[in-house]
């Protein structure tokens, strides 16, 4: 009843008179008793509502769990509930989730680190080797001198050199008389098919078959001590005198480096003594020591291999020469049972004729 009228007075057409007040209208002291009785039972109405919900909220309070957050917008005729225990468990997963991120952010951050520290190091050594080597290009710094032991390191390097010529010329060898003992194992067997298939000739072409037989096999032989020459040789310049070269660069790259930091710490020395002067010769200073001890400890350690590669190079080559002699003297000689027994004297096994040839099935 009380909206119908309400409904009423707000649709109501107003008149004005031409001074401006409003008409004398017939249901204006109805209107106004109906709008008096309508504030009263509302004033009534929501403060016993307000009463009853006071009331349970004093008495049960708040539920945090069951409080619903209505998502859209005003007037919207969907509400979007969320639990609030799936608020909390969704921020405790979002929590830990960082937190792992993090840690892995600050693994990769330390290892970049650290990875930069290198190259910062390694940059800074290399200035100052690259630096010293320009110097004493062109004379104008000083370097650390072992006579002796350069004499020693130049005498090795032309050694090698000339043992290296050695090894191309035996090598060549080699193969050379392999294809010659080839072409004698193909002519005495041409020899032998002719003194078949030539009944006037039977004789001739035999004793040269097995003439040609006979070198084919001292050839073999022969082969088989050059090519444990060769092979030794090999090992004694490609292994032993390179082992010995690897650690007189290390030696080199050990006094470069030793140079550049002397050469650093004196040119410090000869600058203002402030605070951060001294502080940089402090460091200079263990550094200076730190490169000293390593280029002493390779100096120490070039010494040793030198004295041993000696050694064992005079014992190598004292046997591999007396083979080698013994070898070519028996079989240029033709004597086929020295040859053999040089063989034997140094235990050089033989393989097997057609050893060395892959089968068919490797062949495929």
């Amino acid at each position: 009843m009380t909206d119908s009228i309400m409904s009423k007075a707000a649709t109501m057409e107003i008149p004005i008179n031409s001074n401006g007040d409003t008409g004398s209208l017939q249901e204006d002291d109805s209107l106004e008793q109906a709008a008096k009785l309508q504030w009263s039972l509302d004033e009534k109405v929501g403060s016993s509502r307000d009463t009853r919900d006071l009331q349970q909220v004093m008495v049960s309070g708040p539920n945090l769990n069951e409080t619903n957050i209505v998502s859209g917008g005003y007037g919207g005729t969907v509400e979007g509930i969320i639990p609030t225990s799936s608020i909390t468990g969704s921020n405790m997963h979002h929590s830990s989730s960082s937190s792992s991120s993090m840690a892995a952010e600050q693994t990769t951050r330390g290892v970049a680190v650290e990875k930069l520290e290198y190259m910062k190091k390694w940059g800074f050594n290399t200035y100052k080797c690259t630096k010293q080597m320009i110097s004493e290009r062109f004379g104008r710094g000083s370097r650390t001198v072992d006579l002796e032991m350069e004499a020693q390191i130049e005498v090795l390097r032309d050694t090698k050199r000339k043992y290296e010529n050695v090894l191309r010329l035996a090598r060549a060898l080699t193969n050379h008389f392999y294809n010659m003992v080839q072409t004698q194992h193909a002519l005495g067997d041409t020899f032998a098919d002719l003194s078949q298939k030539s009944p006037e000739l039977r004789d001739e072409f035999g004793y040269n078959a097995e003439t040609q037989k006979l070198l084919c096999k001292n050839g073999e032989t022969l082969l088989g001590a050059i090519n444990f020459f060769v092979s030794s040789i090999n090992t004694l310049v490609n292994k032993t005198m390179e082992d010995t070269l690897t650690t007189i660069k290390m030696y080199e790259n050990a006094r470069l480096e030793f140079d550049a930091y002397r050469s650093d710490l004196d040119e410090l020395n000869m600058g203002p003594r402030d605070a951060v002067t001294m502080a940089r010769i402090d460091a200079a200073q263990q550094q200076y020591h730190v490169h000293r001890e390593k280029y002493e400890r390779l100096r120490s350690d070039v010494t040793i291999k030198l004295k041993f590669l000696e050694e064992n190079k005079v014992k190598v080559m004292h046997k591999q020469l007396l083979l080698f002699h013994n070898a070519i003297s028996a079989y240029f000689a033709g004597n086929q049972q020295q040859l053999e027994q040089t063989l034997k004297q140094f235990n050089i096994k033989l393989k097997p004729p057609g050893a060395e040839q892959p089968s068919w099935l490797e062949e495929q």
